[in-house]
């Protein structure tokens, strides 16, 4: 059986593409894009037996992090944003929550980005003193809009999000929220590539 061959653009260079290769791109990108929410879940099981040290692996303690959010009745891309908040972890060793930032920032509202990128210099208030750094450097930012939102986010989530005795959410009940979140960007440079 002969399976068809998938189309490729043409060009060598950028400046000969035509609307043609541009066309096959567009369509396989968007294809792609369909899979963006398991590629995320899957990313985040890389977490899994991951402890670094704590108490808890880093999958548990993004589990305990979107649950404690939910429970505490915030919406589901504020959930999502705490669930994949250190998702950073296996490939930012010095930027993880620049690493999340990025990957939720078309998805998600300027305050919930902020959040996430922002979150290492605010959970730093609670270790940062004991390698030697200022354990106040998220006070750089207290006339700043999302200062609130953000320190609201370590105290109440992500700070006790390390305990081993909890009873923890499994993954799969996050799965659905994942999928609306990561359904439809709100902001990109790619418009064109939006589904009508």
């Amino acid at each position: 059986m002969n399976e068809a061959t998938p189309q490729r653009a043409l060009f060598h260079h950028m400046k000969d593409g035509t609307q043609e290769d541009w066309d096959i791109i567009a369509g396989e990108v968007k294809e792609m894009a369909k899979g963006l929410p398991d590629r995320i879940l899957q990313h985040l099981k890389l977490l899994d037996g991951d402890y670094g040290g704590f108490p808890v692996d880093r999958l548990t303690h993004c589990l305990q992090t979107g649950m404690l959010a939910h429970q505490d009745g915030k919406d589901e891309e504020y959930v999502v944003c705490a669930l994949l908040h250190d998702i950073g972890d296996t490939l930012g060793t010095y930027n993880h929550a620049d690493v999340a930032a990025v990957l939720l920032e078309p998805f998600v509202s300027e305050e919930n980005h902020w959040m996430v990128k922002h979150h290492g210099i605010f959970q730093g208030y609670y270790f940062f003193h004991y390698l030697g750094m200022d354990r106040n450097q998220h006070e750089q930012f207290k006339d700043h809009p999302c200062y609130e939102h953000t320190k609201e986010f370590i105290e109440k989530y992500d700070a006790p999000a390390f305990d081993p005795d909890l009873e923890t959410y499994p993954l799969e009940f996050f799965e659905p929220l994942v999928r609306r979140v990561f359904a439809k960007p709100r902001k990109t440079l790619y418009s064109g590539l939006q589904e009508a």
